[in-house]
């Protein structure tokens, strides 16, 4: 089977192919980090870590450049707005950044630069534009020029003639270019940068990188001149993704990426997020609400990456329920493996099936609708057998196993789940050993009301009490923990 791809550029789906067999070289657009990541942004880089996932289970070499945009308009205007340097503002943004990345589950990627550490290199991609006659200066500014590069705007389906200033595009106003259409590259200046640091020397004088101009220069130092994916949200595609092909092939005279995917925008309770809306939702604020992050995570995939997903609190509870049976399913099957095998049923059938479906379906363009679908039509039969066989595990249980690890493999929510109960157990273990020890004192008072509600406290949560001879024993979840008892 085949992987296929819906390329952003081509408009059609493509049976995907990287330059070097075996080697995946991918680009994805990480965050601007002014202000904490939503779960809007989630939603992208989420689907992007599902595609990296099944890219190396499909036998892929992947690696994955996501960027840092740590200098650009938005986090130099919050620098002078606040008075420090802009690692003062970018610095803690990207600490939140990566504590909410590991919160998901997600995948680091092979590299992950900042843009202020790759200047020199924009400023050789400039150079390299330059000589080519793509751009012009204008008062310590440089811009490339879109009417001297005819196939500007093939990602987006637009006609160049056709434009003016649109969307982030509009921050170059204040600069005095030749055509509204076109795009800085450098700004130069730099005075609303003073006292930021945001402010590089070159050619010509001092001034800054264009936000467009950094993903192209980090991404080719990293992964060359043809890259094998770009990917991002739906939103990146014009501008910016426009831009970055221009000034990429512009520079290089060579097809900058082979696939271009974008993941479509997600929608909260059916409304745009918005923050006058109060829906710009971080994961922070949702795990404190009491959602585990495996169910966010399994929410932000469980639509198709090119259609809008409608984030619900509905949807987030069903979300957790899938997790859950996924998760007590592998518990009962593992269970039943070790109490032995019973022959009268066999799954090995099912499991061939099952993973060649799902298999299938992701092979599509990423389906994971149907290849959801797929792994829940698998647990029901399974469970049926289970039934029909327990105590014991039908023959071919072992192959049902491995189908649920390969899923997981991919959509990673049962690693995660594990991480959850772990920690809950952990959290769960110091609760209990402090109450044990409060336990042992109301006894040593002869309190024995109070050490008899304290051992009901205890066993209501689930914990195990047997009191030993010079110590207590406690089963915490899947832990065993022994506390010593104090001389009397």
């Amino acid at each position: 089977m085949s992987l296929r791809l819906r390329d952003s550029l081509t408009r059609r789906l493509r049976t995907f192919e990287p330059v070097e067999p075996g080697r995946v070289r991918m680009y994805t657009c990480g965050p601007t980090v002014y202000d904490r990541a939503h779960i809007g942004n989630f939603r992208a880089f989420t689907w992007e870590d599902l595609l990296r996932r099944y890219l190396r289970f499909k036998g892929y070499d992947v690696e994955q450049v996501m960027n840092l945009t740590d200098v650009d308009d938005r986090t130099i205007a919050a620098a002078r707005a606040r008075g420090v340097p802009l690692s003062e503002v970018t610095d803690p943004v990207i600490q939140m950044f990566l504590e909410d990345w590991r919160t998901l589950g997600l995948e680091d990627p092979e590299h992950r630069p900042r843009a202020t550490g790759h200047v020199p290199g924009m400023i050789r991609l400039i150079e390299s534009l330059s000589a080519r006659g793509l751009t012009y200066e204008s008062e310590g500014s440089v811009y490339f020029a879109i009417s001297r590069f005819p196939e500007y705007g093939r990602l987006a389906g637009i006609d160049p003639s056709a434009l003016g200033v649109t969307g982030r595009a509009a921050g170059d106003e204040e600069y005095d270019k030749d055509d509204p259409r076109d795009f800085v590259l450098w700004k130069g200046g730099g005075g609303e940068a003073s006292g930021t640091g945001a402010v590089w020397e070159s050619p010509w004088g001092p001034g800054r990188p264009g936000w467009h101009l950094e993903c192209s220069a980090m991404a080719m130092h990293y992964l060359g001149e043809t890259l094998d994916i770009h990917a991002g949200g739906v939103d990146n595609l014009f501008p910016h993704h426009t831009n970055e092909i221009a000034q990429s092939e512009g520079a290089t005279g060579k097809l900058f990426s082979r696939f271009w995917l974008h993941a479509e925008h997600l929608l909260v309770e059916g409304q745009k997020m918005s923050k006058s809306l109060g829906n710009c939702f971080t994961i922070p604020e949702l795990v404190e609400r009491g959602h585990a992050p495996s169910a966010i995570r399994y929410l932000l995939l469980s639509g198709h990456y090119r259609t809008q997903l409608n984030f619900t609190f509905d949807g987030l509870e069903a979300s957790a329920k899938a997790v859950t049976r996924l998760h007590e399913f592998r518990r009962r099957l593992r269970a039943a493996i070790e109490a032995g095998s019973d022959a009268s049923a066999d799954l090995a059938a099912l499991a061939a099936t099952g993973r060649a479906d799902f298999e299938q379906a992701m092979d599509d363009d990423l389906n994971v609708s149907e290849a959801l679908s797929t792994m829940f039509g698998v647990v029901r039969e399974a469970n049926q057998a289970l039934d029909a066989c327990h105590p014991r595990a039908p023959s071919g249980s072992r192959a049902i196993l491995q189908v649920l690890d390969a899923f997981d493999r991919v959509f990673g929510v049962l690693a995660l789940r594990d991480r959850e109960s772990a920690d809950a157990d952990e959290s769960l273990e110091e609760w209990a050993t402090m109450r044990v020890g409060e336990r042992e004192r109301a006894r040593a008072n002869r309190e024995f009301a109070r050490a008899d509600a304290i051992r009901a406290e205890l066993e209501a949560r689930g914990v195990t009490v047997e009191d030993l001879a010079e110590l207590t024993r406690l089963r915490v979840g899947s832990r065993t923990v022994l506390v010593p008892r104090p001389p009397r």
